[in-house]
């Protein structure tokens, strides 16, 4: 039986036929794995996705965290679930053997994340932070403090978080107000208030990590005055064990549209609710140098942003394999070229506008997945590579890369999430069908790790523009390689790669013109339609790549692949014209809008 999770066959031919992860394995850091053990990997990521995450989805979504006054109840298969998946060590699966971890490929460890993420990303969540948290730390960390929480965070009985925005500064942490106050044995008392903390508490591990952002008093102003801070729930002692309570207390729960089984929480440090060593205060420990917080949270938020990016992708892959089920068993209507009523009902997979929705959702998640696994295959490269100019290469083009796949899966495998409620018709937005809560449960990820406008104003305002260029430059340079050898296979690859070689260079051109202006609000105003333009334009290279990489071989597979990449090149490529002519024209109505028009 198929799974309506993931493809495994799609996983395969991204990983071994395009990507070619098996070439990583003459690098000494991968050396002890062959393609054995990455399947072995991915078929346990798909067991457990399966037989423990999955069963209890639409449970955790009923049955969201309440606080009953003492502790966050969350349902017990939660707990069961996130057990079992510490005992597989797939947790540190792309981390370093010495430290406990398998020391697979960052593309394959992805891989195997995409399972839970489409299983059950309530309950995916905790320990997607976790990872994300254990590899800041493991960056930037000192020994001891990886020593007292990144092992335990490993083994599955701490959990980790990041805490950064407060209730009024939102998204903008040059006004975080949170203080950290230095002590003469060398920690920190921490006081201020977290807001959107996802699993800031509950009682599914021993032990909470909170990585806090605060100001230390007299530092300098605004976001360089920001420092990073671990803030345990509960102290560790030297030997290990746990100690005192910190001062850091549950002031409320978010109830939100999706994500029910993740709590998420507001937090207040050093209110007083507890008062360790004998004083009110959240004790904290430095990480790193002072002042230098949020240079090493970005650690944390870009891998965040990229997982973001598969959780989105995950969940509209499922939502399209769901609605793909649907059709080719929902028996409805005949075809308008039918002219006997009494003739046998068809499958609604048979009508053209049915498979317009779901070549469209095919296209956008398997797009989505080429792009989040090529982001992953980057930071392989940055990491092993021979070559320092290569690593060189692998850094740039994925710090151009960040935004695009942070967004461009949060928006459209949403959309295919639309489409597969659609496809179900009335019972698509009912609770009985799963694309229900897929579409709820994704459309928080246009917001988590950044909103598309942040993205568009980094994308637009820093990375295609910083150090003269380079990142656009090199991204065009990627596009052209692949437009070089889709032109030389020729036939229809040749007329995509005319397209494509087109679009990037419109890009390169409206970019000129944007920042030709001289005038920055006018040049940031639409920048978001800069990043969905931009975005369309890379997940077409994207398509042409996996056209390529299924040549000319026979099979459903990879007729299904020709079809969907004919699909984005025909349908969706064209929709970034007008948005390019927009913004060449550096259109001011939105700049121009004044608040008592609206």
């Amino acid at each position: 039986m198929r799974s309506l999770l993931l493809s495994r066959r799609d996983l395969d031919f991204l990983l071994y036929e395009w990507l070619d992860v098996e070439a990583l394995t003459k690098r000494e850091r991968y050396a002890e794995h062959s393609r054995d053990t990455f399947d072995a990997a991915l078929e346990l990521s798909e067991q457990v996705a399966t037989k423990h995450f999955a069963p209890h989805r639409k449970r955790s979504d009923s049955h969201e965290p309440q606080f009953d006054g003492e502790r966050v109840v969350i349902i017990d298969e939660a707990k069961a679930a996130l057990d079992v998946l510490a005992e597989t060590g797939i947790v540190a699966a792309g981390m370093d053997a010495e430290i406990g971890g398998m020391q697979l490929p960052s593309v394959v460890a992805q891989a195997c994340f995409l399972w839970f993420h489409a299983a059950n990303v309530g309950t995916a969540a905790y320990p997607f932070l976790t990872i994300a948290n254990a590899n800041l730390l493991l960056a930037h960390g000192s020994p001891e403090q990886i020593d007292t929480f990144v092992r335990p965070m490993l083994e599955g009985r701490f959990f980790g978080t990041m805490c950064l925005s407060e209730p009024q500064a939102g998204s903008s942490l040059t006004d975080v107000t949170t203080r950290a106050e230095p002590r003469e044995d060398g920690t920190y008392r921490l006081y201020g208030n977290k807001m959107w903390i996802s699993g800031g508490d509950h009682e599914l591990s021993e032990n909470i990590v909170h990585l806090v952002l605060a100001k230390i008093p007299g530092g300098p102003p605004g976001v360089k005055g920001i420092s990073l801070f671990i803030v345990p729930k509960v102290l560790v002692e030297p030997d290990g064990s746990l100690g005192e309570r910190n001062d850091v207390a549950l002031a409320g729960l978010n109830h939100k549209m999706g994500y029910r089984g993740t709590v998420n929480t507001l937090l207040n440090f050093g209110e007083g609710r507890a008062t360790p060593g004998g004083e009110p205060g959240a004790v904290g420990y430095l990480v790193g140098e002072p002042h230098q917080g949020l240079a090493y949270m970005f650690h944390m938020m870009n891998e965040a942003r990229v997982g973001v990016g598969v959780g989105a992708t995950a969940l509209g892959y499922a939502g399209y394999l769901h609605a793909l089920d649907y059709a080719r068993t929902r028996p409805q209507g005949r075809p308008v070229s039918a002219k006997d009523p009494g003739a046998p009902q068809v499958p609604i997979i048979s009508h053209a506008d049915v498979k317009r929705m779901l070549l469209a959702s095919k296209s956008y998640v398997e797009g989505g997945l080429a792009l989040n696994l090529y982001c992953g295959r980057l930071l392989d490269e940055e990491r092993t590579a021979d070559d320092p100019a290569r690593r060189e290469w692998a850094r740039v083009l994925l710090e151009v890369l960040t935004p695009i796949a942070k967004s461009w899966p949060s928006q459209w495998c949403l959309a295919a999430n639309d489409l597969a409620i659609q496809v179900h018709g009335g019972y698509g937005y009912t609770r009985e069908y799963d694309v229900e809560q897929l579409y709820r449960d994704n459309r928080l990820n246009a917001i988590h790790e950044g909103t598309h406008g942040i993205h568009g104003l980094d994308l637009l305002g820093r990375k295609v523009v910083m150090d003269g260029g380079v990142g656009l430059e090199l991204l065009r340079e990627e596009i052209g390689s692949c437009v070089e050898r889709a032109t030389a296979t020729g036939g229809e690859a040749a007329g995509h790669a005319a397209q494509l070689q087109t679009a990037i260079d419109r890009v390169a051109a409206v970019t000129r013109t944007l920042w030709s202006v001289g005038e920055v609000e006018a040049t940031l105003a639409n920048a978001s339609i800069y990043l969905e333009a931009v975005g369309h334009v890379v997940v077409a290279w994207l398509w042409l790549e996996q056209l390529l990489a299924a040549g000319e071989r026979a099979g459903d597979f990879y007729h299904g692949k020709r079809a969907a990449a004919r699909y984005f090149f025909r349908y969706e490529l064209p929709r970034t014209e007008p948005q390019l002519a927009l913004l060449e024209a550096v259109d001011r109505t939105t700049l121009e809008m004044r608040d008592g028009w609206f």
